[in-house]
């Protein structure tokens, strides 16, 4: 019999997995990953992830701070339409979050971070066992 996973199993499994080569390397050059703030550049490979196990919608938006734009933020919708978002919390220096969209998700392997993407869901597969997609 297999067990379900919980919201709480998955946010575990990521929160183990995140280091510092599979954080976004826009991010790092911004500010090096530490395991103080572990969810730092994680984002796009972490939906990506909760995507494969939930499906859903991908969304993005634009990360501002002081006016100006650091990039981009990645986040989940389920199927339910509940926004789950598991990397909020890198956000500690009062970035801004605006302009939310869905985004379709890339057939075959992504055009970026398909490397850190892979490692990272091998990675949470060995804490969870098998995912889905």
């Amino acid at each position: 019999m297999t067990v379900p996973w919980t919201l709480g199993d998955i946010t575990d499994a990521l929160r183990g997995a995140w280091a510092a080569d599979t954080c976004s390397p826009d991010d790092a050059a911004r500010e090096p990953w530490g395991s103080g703030n572990p969810a730092w550049g994680h984002c796009d490979v972490t939906a990506l992830v909760v995507n494969d196990i939930f499906g859903g919608d991908l969304l993005v938006g634009e990360v501002y701070l002081d006016g100006e734009q650091h990039g981009f933020h990645w986040w989940n919708r389920l199927p339910s339409g509940v926004d789950v978002d598991l990397t909020r919390e890198q956000f500690r220096r009062g970035q801004r979050v605006t302009g939310a969209r869905v985004v379709k998700r890339p057939a075959g392997p992504l055009p970026r971070r398909h490397e850190e993407y892979v490692l990272l869901r091998e990675r949470v597969a060995a804490r969870l066992g098998p995912l889905p997609g």
